[in-house]
């Protein structure tokens, strides 16, 4: 099943009549300008999609800062962008399709099967000389019916012990992994075992998804071969997404832990490690170092 659709693909559907919904995610961790920017300019016929409200629960330490909602609540909000049964999907961003895979793998979870990211996302589009359009896109409401469970996801129990017979990947920034600085969560560090694998590494520099053999090489690179059962956290769920959209374009499966580190960091009775290493200076009492910093600004991780 694809998963990517290119600026001049996406031009010919649309300029074609083929029944496409579009949906503008734009959002960064530390920023709140995505709606603004969005009114701006977006793709024409795009409804803004707000990560936040439409693709998380409240936050909840037990749960982590972008719980999944309940299937009824998504169902609401798909219907509200006008998606029915049976339409084809089409995300975007203007972050490397960074926060745009989050309503990627929620929408393929729910059931849909035609669902795309737009590679490259707003900049591919604006590159190719294609049409923008300002203000607020209401579409008529939708009928879609979404269900649960059709992608695997992992618990918080299971996440700590995954690297014992699988390969669980850690999608934030290499500094957060190592526990130099934490923006956000209470603990630096990483869950014992896991290997980093920075989302920005399976970008080209134009923000467009490397090749399939590139990103084969990458994964295998960290341990991930056909024999492999993978699974990939961040901070709270979103770029682990993006991780997931690398690793099915390389032709691999993966499990995405939702609760990820924001819910690992907030149990103290989680051991967190520090260091480049998976095991490195592994923290058994569950006390890791604060790390915290005042950086952010980055959806790298979140």
């Amino acid at each position: 099943m694809s998963t990517l659709i290119s600026a001049p693909e996406l031009r010919h559907r649309l300029d074609s009549g083929e029944r496409t919904v579009l949906l503008d995610v734009r959002w960064v961790l530390g920023r709140t300008d995505g709606h603004s920017e969005y009114l701006a300019g977006h793709l024409p016929g795009a409804v803004f999609v707000d990560l936040p409200t439409e693709l998380a629960d409240h936050a909840q330490p037990g749960q982590g800062r972008h719980p999944l909602p309940s299937t009824d609540r998504f169902q609401d909000a798909a219907r509200q962008w006008g998606i029915n049964d049976g339409d084809t999907v089409v995300a975007y961003d203007n972050s490397g399709s960074m926060a745009a895979a989050r309503v990627w793998w929620m929408l393929r979870n729910a059931g849909l099967e035609s669902v795309y990211l737009l590679d490259g996302g707003l900049a591919a589009w604006r590159a190719g000389g294609h049409p923008v359009e300002a203000g607020e896109v209401r579409p008529v409401v939708g009928s879609v019916s979404l269900g649960d469970g059709s992608l695997p996801v992992i618990n918080e129990a299971e996440a700590a012990q995954w690297h014992r017979g699988g390969v669980l990947l850690d999608a934030r920034a290499g500094e957060r992994y190592r526990g130099e600085v934490e923006p956000i969560d209470p603990r630096a560090g990483h869950i014992p075992g896991a290997v980093s694998a920075p989302t920005t590494e399976n970008l080209a520099p134009d923000g467009t998804f490397l090749p399939a053999q590139e990103l084969r090489r990458r994964f295998e690179a960290l341990g991930v071969d056909g024999s492999s059962t993978v699974a990939v956290y961040c901070g709270s769920g979103v770029t682990a997404s993006h991780e997931i959209v690398a690793l099915h374009i390389a032709g691999h499966k993966a499990a995405l832990y939702p609760g990820s580190f924001s819910q690992w960091s907030n149990n103290p009775g989680n051991p967190v490690a520090v260091g480049s290493e998976p095991l490195e200076e592994r923290s058994v009492d569950g006390v890791g170092p604060s790390g915290r910093s005042a950086a952010a600004g980055s959806s790298v991780g979140s």
